[in-house]
């Protein structure tokens, strides 16, 4: 049973903006794991030491192979999550192929239009490649990319319809769906690890999104599925908080969820799930990340962080902007990354992972390997979820 509760190079040169808060260096990899199995992410999360500077030094970008301008989600940089990711994949393209890059970071979503209009009007430097990260930057992206048809742009989370747009999404909800899994199988249990306890009695999680949307949505109905593959009779609380940047309002929605006996609660609020996690420590339960591995990002709470949900946005960066460098970028066409493109995974906590019972890790692997294979129907709309 569920329920809802709480509610080429064809312009460039000169210098470019190196900076922004870097939550760490590269994002960790799957290895030799299957497509569609949970690991403990072995990846290095922490900043080279020209990379921790957090502030907006310049370098000079004469000899870059490519000028790329980074227009982040709502949010920004050090939100321990989606932009930070985006962040770590242009990092790893400047210390792989000496790339340059600004960073912007609008407040709101009229200035996305502003941002792009700007960088994309730049004469000094001159970008080769404009990435826009997060799905609110798409209806701004439709109107500038019409009026600037020579630059070359990337978003990430959506589809713009553009000769001069390459769009790269993500099948969220695949991911999700073995978040869910193992917090169904979590609930179902007796478990005592960590800083965190679970109350097997109650039989409850709860997924806490940020603006609530089509996509944010994906994340919901893959989770939800994800629980009822796992067991039967479990109860799923949500709340959508309208921000990706409120991780009062990201505490103030977990703690509801513990308080009316969830054992673990997925998120996908951006900087907002911060307090999903200060409540999880609070009271004593679990929780689940979303976009990077959050016990490495926030090791503060990796104590009760059963895993987190990754989606390699910035693998999407990088090969947006190395596929410039090489004057291959596909423009006008979509790329869609899911778990058997490994665009999406499940990622042990590196406190807890080490605990997950074996015969845990057994089923989440299994039910990757089917979805991968298809036989296993991931829904994207959570009122198609029993």
């Amino acid at each position: 049973m569920t329920q809802t509760g709480p509610t080429t190079l064809s312009r460039r040169r000169l210098a470019a903006g190196l900076g922004g808060a870097v939550a760490g260096a590269l994002a960790g990899c799957l290895g030799d794991e299957a497509p569609g199995s949970a690991s403990i992410d072995t990846g290095n999360d922490e900043p080279a030491d020209d990379e921790a500077d957090g502030g907006d030094a310049i370098r000079n970008a004469a000899d870059a192979s490519a000028t790329v301008g980074m227009i982040y989600a709502l949010g920004g940089l050090d939100d321990r999550s989606f932009n930070d990711a985006a962040n770590r994949g242009i990092q790893r393209a400047r210390l792989d192929h000496d790339v340059a890059f600004a960073n912007e970071e609008p407040t709101s979503i009229p200035e996305f239009e502003t941002a792009q209009d700007a960088l994309s009007s730049s004469t000094d430097p001159a970008y080769d490649l404009l990435c826009c990260i997060g799905f609110l930057q798409a209806d701004a992206l439709s109107t500038v990319a019409g009026e600037h048809p020579d630059q070359r742009y990337a978003i990430v989370d959506s589809v713009v319809d553009r000769d001069n747009v390459a769009s790269y999404v993500f099948r969220e909800h695949e991911g999700s769906f073995q978040a869910g899994h193992l917090a169904g199988l979590v609930t179902d249990r007796d478990v005592s690890v960590g800083a965190g306890s679970t109350v097997p009695d109650e039989r409850t999680v709860g997924y806490v999104g940020g603006v609530d949307s089509p996509l944010v949505r994906k994340f919901e109905a893959g989770y939800r599925a994800g629980v009822d593959h796992a067991t039967a009779d479990v109860s799923v609380l949500s709340t959508y908080l309208g921000a990706f940047d409120d991780p009062e309002g990201g505490y103030a929605a977990a703690a509801e969820m513990f308080e009316q006996g969830a054992d673990v609660v997925y998120h996908a609020a951006g900087g907002s799930g911060l307090g999903v996690f200060q409540a999880a420590q609070e009271y004593g339960r679990y929780a689940i990340g979303v976009d990077s591995d959050q016990s490495r990002s926030n090791p503060r709470y990796a104590d009760v962080i059963l895993a987190s949900m990754v989606k390699r946005v910035g693998t999407a960066v990088y090969d947006a902007v190395e596929e410039t460098i090489d004057d291959d970028l596909a423009t006008g066409s979509t790329t869609a990354l899911g778990l058997a493109e490994d665009g999406v995974a499940l990622i042990y906590g590196t406190t807890l992972g080490p605990v997950i019972p074996d015969d845990v890790r057994a089923a989440i692997v299994d039910s990757g390997e089917r979805i991968v294979a298809g036989d296993l129907s991931v829904p994207t709309d959570p009122e198609a979820v029993n």
